[in-house]
């Protein structure tokens, strides 16, 4: 796993919401990565965004699925639905992103992995300069 993050920020909004989304996304990339498999985790700022990633080189979910994989109790295929989980993670994740006026992009391919990237507008947070 690796964890990059460009510039120190600080939330100002929800923290524990947040620090759930990110928990969420963690989880679902620990679930569907196989053993010896890679996962990142990014925070950066792009434009008038914070950008926070979650990216893995797990299993993958078909295209067919992407457009629901945030319903409620929803879950892929059954390569994916075999591991614990009620399909609410996701729908949970998308909450939390609608609540801080955030967006969320999800790129996946099958054998390959799966990205999220949640763009948060900058507003809502504090950056901090080193040594501040």
């Amino acid at each position: 796993m690796s964890v990059e993050a460009q510039i120190p920020i600080e939330w100002v909004g929800d923290r524990e919401r947040i620090h759930q989304l990110i928990v969420i996304l963690l989880d679902n990339a620990l679930k569907y990565t196989t053993e010896g498999g890679h996962i990142r985790l990014a925070c950066h700022r792009f434009s008038s965004s914070v950008v926070v990633e979650v990216e893995d080189d797990g299993i993958g979910i078909p295209t067919e699925d992407l457009p629901r994989i945030f319903d409620r109790f929803y879950q892929s295929d059954k390569a994916r639905s075999q591991s614990d989980g009620a399909g609410l993670g996701l729908a949970i994740a998308k909450w939390i992103i609608d609540q801080h006026h955030g967006k969320v992009k999800v790129e996946s391919k099958l054998g390959e992995g799966t990205r999220f990237q949640v763009m948060f507008p900058a507003a809502r947070w504090k950056y901090k300069r080193s040594g501040d």
